[in-house]
């Protein structure tokens, strides 16, 4: 059965034509508004491998020490691609891993957005597949945030944030039930002092925009 448009409604409106499309026809129920968040904030890695477990641990230091109202912390944990699910909303995404490249422990690496998802598009409807171009940081654990990234990008399409920084600790131990080595712990607390301070800068040019 066919519905009808209602009469006297113009061509390319009604229920049908302002209905949600895309991603936000599946998650978003009818009159909810989609999430809307300044910054979201993801930590990834296993809190039951040492070092590895340092994003999960900043995601538990920045609850506790308090974040502004419109940021939302996740602790992406081993998740994977849930990663992408969690960007959505986000005009900024900050995302914690830990990193082992040969660096000396404790080293910081920062990564800008426009290095993150060099790898191409799929075509429509197709997931993507592949390897992005960022392997010279990679992460201890099988999960990828970067391939998480590229699915992002095709999953949200236009809702996808163009402004994202990962911070990357290059990690020391990674022995099940070990702790955070203290080199690890140091650059936990300097990334975190780095991230509420970008978050602030955030939350006050939001603030300026609303009251242009």
């Amino acid at each position: 059965m066919t519905a009808e448009p209602a009469a006297g409604a113009p061509p390319g409106h009604g229920p049908a034509a302002d209905a949600p499309t895309g991603l936000a026809a599946l998650l978003d129920p009818p009159g909810i508004a989609p999430p809307s968040w300044t910054a979201t904030v993801i930590g990834c890695g296993n809190l039951l491998r040492g070092d590895d477990g340092v994003g999960p641990v900043l995601i538990r230091h920045l609850a506790a020490v308090g974040v502004p109202a419109d940021v939302r912390l996740v602790d992406g944990g081993t998740a994977g691609l849930d990663t992408a699910f969690a960007m959505r909303g986000a005009r900024r995404v900050l995302i914690v891993d830990a990193a082992r490249t040969g660096a000396a422990p404790g080293t910081i690496h920062r990564v800008p957005a426009d290095q993150l998802v060099a790898a191409d598009p799929p075509s429509a409807g197709t997931p993507p597949v592949g390897t992005p171009s960022l392997a010279t940081l990679p992460q201890p654990h099988a999960v990828r945030w970067d391939q998480a990234l590229v699915f992002a990008r095709w999953l949200l399409g236009a809702d996808f944030p163009t402004d994202i920084v990962v911070y990357l600790i290059e990690a020391g131990c990674l022995d099940p039930g070990a702790d955070l080595t203290p080199a690890v712990r140091r650059s936990m607390e300097r990334v975190q002092t780095m991230i509420l301070n970008d978050l602030a800068t955030s939350v006050d040019l939001t603030a300026g925009d609303h009251d242009a």
